[in-house]
């Protein structure tokens, strides 16, 4: 099927928007309908006109923006059955809302004929063939039927399914997509509806628009294309209500690299593992990590052979290059990784690795630490900080000398408002520095304690902001005694990196990660400026490099 052309029509804005914790703005819709057309996705369901009045603003705002490639859809219904399609409030707003194509849905299960819309079969045709033919004269641009429920009507009644598929095909639609809308059809079952349609219905162009109640959206919508649909319903990272619908990230992934349709313009599909990130970024979700194609972990390797094997040849682990769909591979470590791991991870960067035994000792250390509490999965900056002791290129550049935190609740009298003090000393070349700090909270204050105290030293140090923070008990079997594992996320200088600290003390396992995000931004940083001036890096290390500003 190479050089096939498939629509993609993305419908996050609005069936995406009806998933559980899922709450778009205006301005978000706005911008991922931008993000949607750098992709170069053909249509986009803003939403439904008159439904609420973020989707009406939806409307006159989207005007505005210029778009290259990216159709606008209105989504709404057949119109009602005791009005005309004249005097329909809902057709009368999609009208007004002037945009690219019209989408309405109406029945195609005689169960919500009867049951929903308490109407007789005639009178749901008739609803179709109106609102279509209405829509189609009074804008003049195309008009799309989602054909509800279709799957599940197809096996009550067949006649009856397809009698409103020929109902919309009559009023003059010019797509009919047919819906899984309960998201528990068997991709067998798509195959043989589609496939009856088809014969009785030659030529009609079809749409897929499936939801994932049985896990099998990606399957039954590669199923559909396989009986020739021309057009694709879904959602980025597959969101929506109940268990969402099928996720345009594996769907275009699938097509362009495994089947050769055409779906985007060439090369843009190299944008998708940003797309994906971006969208997970305006929910407010971290999305899954295993999210196939996208996800951070798609292309992650953490057992020895299998690294070991891919370095050789990437094909005997990944089923794509990572850099097709914009993502990249990530070489784990833990006390599963073997040699290969370290090597393959920073061959670039320490080369002295190949040499001596720093391999078997770094290796020892993590499989020690990780017998203890620790994971350095997520934890790259604390893993470079071992490395970097292992072959004696840890020069720090200031030494933790004490910390104190001080909580109001323990004073008689306090006007704080509930903000925790901290104190912290530390040592930078000879000299002794002790700061305090407030902050909401015993972290955030000694975070903000340690960052006055080395900002007049370090000011690049201001470059470096704490992005995410958890918290998991290791070993919970000892109750109050358990330790702690702390997991700090920094983001410095455009680099997203981890630390971690263990203890059975909270405010000691947090201080320690903080400590070592400190000193990975800091070594990392003076690397660079040793790269851009060699000439000044050994005197910059014998003063830990007074001049890092």
């Amino acid at each position: 099927m190479a050089g096939k052309k498939i629509e993609i029509y993305d419908t996050t804005l609005r069936d995406g928007n009806q998933g559980e914790g899922v709450n778009l703005s205006l301005g978000d819709k706005l911008d991922i309908t931008l993000d949607l057309d750098a992709v170069g996705v053909d249509f986009v369901e803003g939403g439904w006109p008159g439904s609420n009045p973020k989707d009406d603003e939806y409307f006159q705002k989207v005007r505005d923006l210029e778009l290259r490639h990216l159709k606008i859809v209105a989504f709404g219904s057949t119109h009602r059955a005791d009005s005309l399609p004249a005097d329909d409030f809902f057709l009368q707003k999609l009208i007004a809302a002037k945009a690219d194509v019209t989408c309405i849905f109406g029945k195609a299960w005689d169960l919500h004929v009867d049951q929903a819309l308490r109407i007789s079969p005639d009178r749901n045709l008739e609803l179709i063939c109106n609102s279509v033919a209405h829509l189609k004269d009074s804008t003049g641009n195309p008009v799309f039927f989602d054909a509800e429920h279709f799957f599940d009507g197809y096996k009550s009644d067949p006649g009856y399914a397809l009698a409103c598929v020929q109902a919309a095909v009559d009023g003059g639609v010019e797509r009919v997509i047919l819906c899984d809308t309960n998201g528990g059809v068997m991709p067998h079952e798509v195959g043989n509806a589609i496939r009856e349609l088809r014969k009785e219905i030659p030529g009609i162009k079809l749409g897929i628009h499936v939801h994932n109640d049985g896990g099998l959206a990606v399957a039954n919508t590669l199923r559909a294309i396989e009986e020739g649909v021309v057009q694709v319903h879904g959602t980025i990272n597959g969101i929506g209500e109940r268990c969402g619908n099928v996720d345009l990230t594996s769907i275009l992934g699938n097509l362009e690299l495994k089947l050769g349709y055409e779906c985007l313009p060439e090369g843009r599909i190299r944008g998708l593992t940003n797309l994906s990130r971006k969208v997970w970024e305006y929910l407010g979700i971290k999305g899954p990590s295993g999210q196939p194609f996208v996800g951070p972990s798609a292309f992650a390797h953490k057992g020895g052979v299998h690294v070991s094997a891919v370095q050789r040849n990437p094909d005997t682990y990944e089923h794509i290059d990572p850099a097709l769909v914009g993502n990249s591979r990530k070489i784990l470590i833990s006390e599963l990784a073997g040699g290969s791991n370290l090597k393959a991870k920073l061959s670039n960067r320490y080369p002295e690795l190949e040499e001596g035994n720093a391999v078997k000792n770094i290796l020892n250390e993590i499989q020690d630490k990780e017998h203890s509490g620790y994971s350095f999965e997520n934890a790259d900056g604390s893993f470079d900080l071992i490395v970097r002791r292992h072959i004696e290129k840890y020069n720090p550049p200031f030494d933790p000398i004490y910390y104190r935190i001080y909580s109001p609740s323990n004073e008689v009298h306090s006007d704080s408002d509930g903000l925790i003090e901290a104190s912290v000393k530390i040592g930078i070349d000879d000299h002794v520095e002790l700061c305090a700090a407030e902050g909401i909270g015993p972290v955030d204050a000694l975070n903000r304690a340690l960052q006055k105290t080395l900002i007049e030293k370090f000011p690049v140090i201001k470059d470096l902001h704490l992005t995410d923070f958890s918290v998991k008990v290791v070993n919970s079997t000892e109750e109050t005694a358990a330790k702690v594992r702390v997991h700090l996320e920094h983001s410095f200088q455009g680099e997203m990196f981890g630390t971690i600290g263990v203890n059975v003390d909270l405010i000691k396992a947090s201080w320690n990660a903080l400590i070592e995000a400190y000193q990975y931004a800091l070594l990392q940083h003076l690397d660079f400026v040793a790269e851009l001036d060699p000439a000044s890096s050994t005197d910059a290390d014998s003063s830990h490099r007074k001049s890092a500003s």
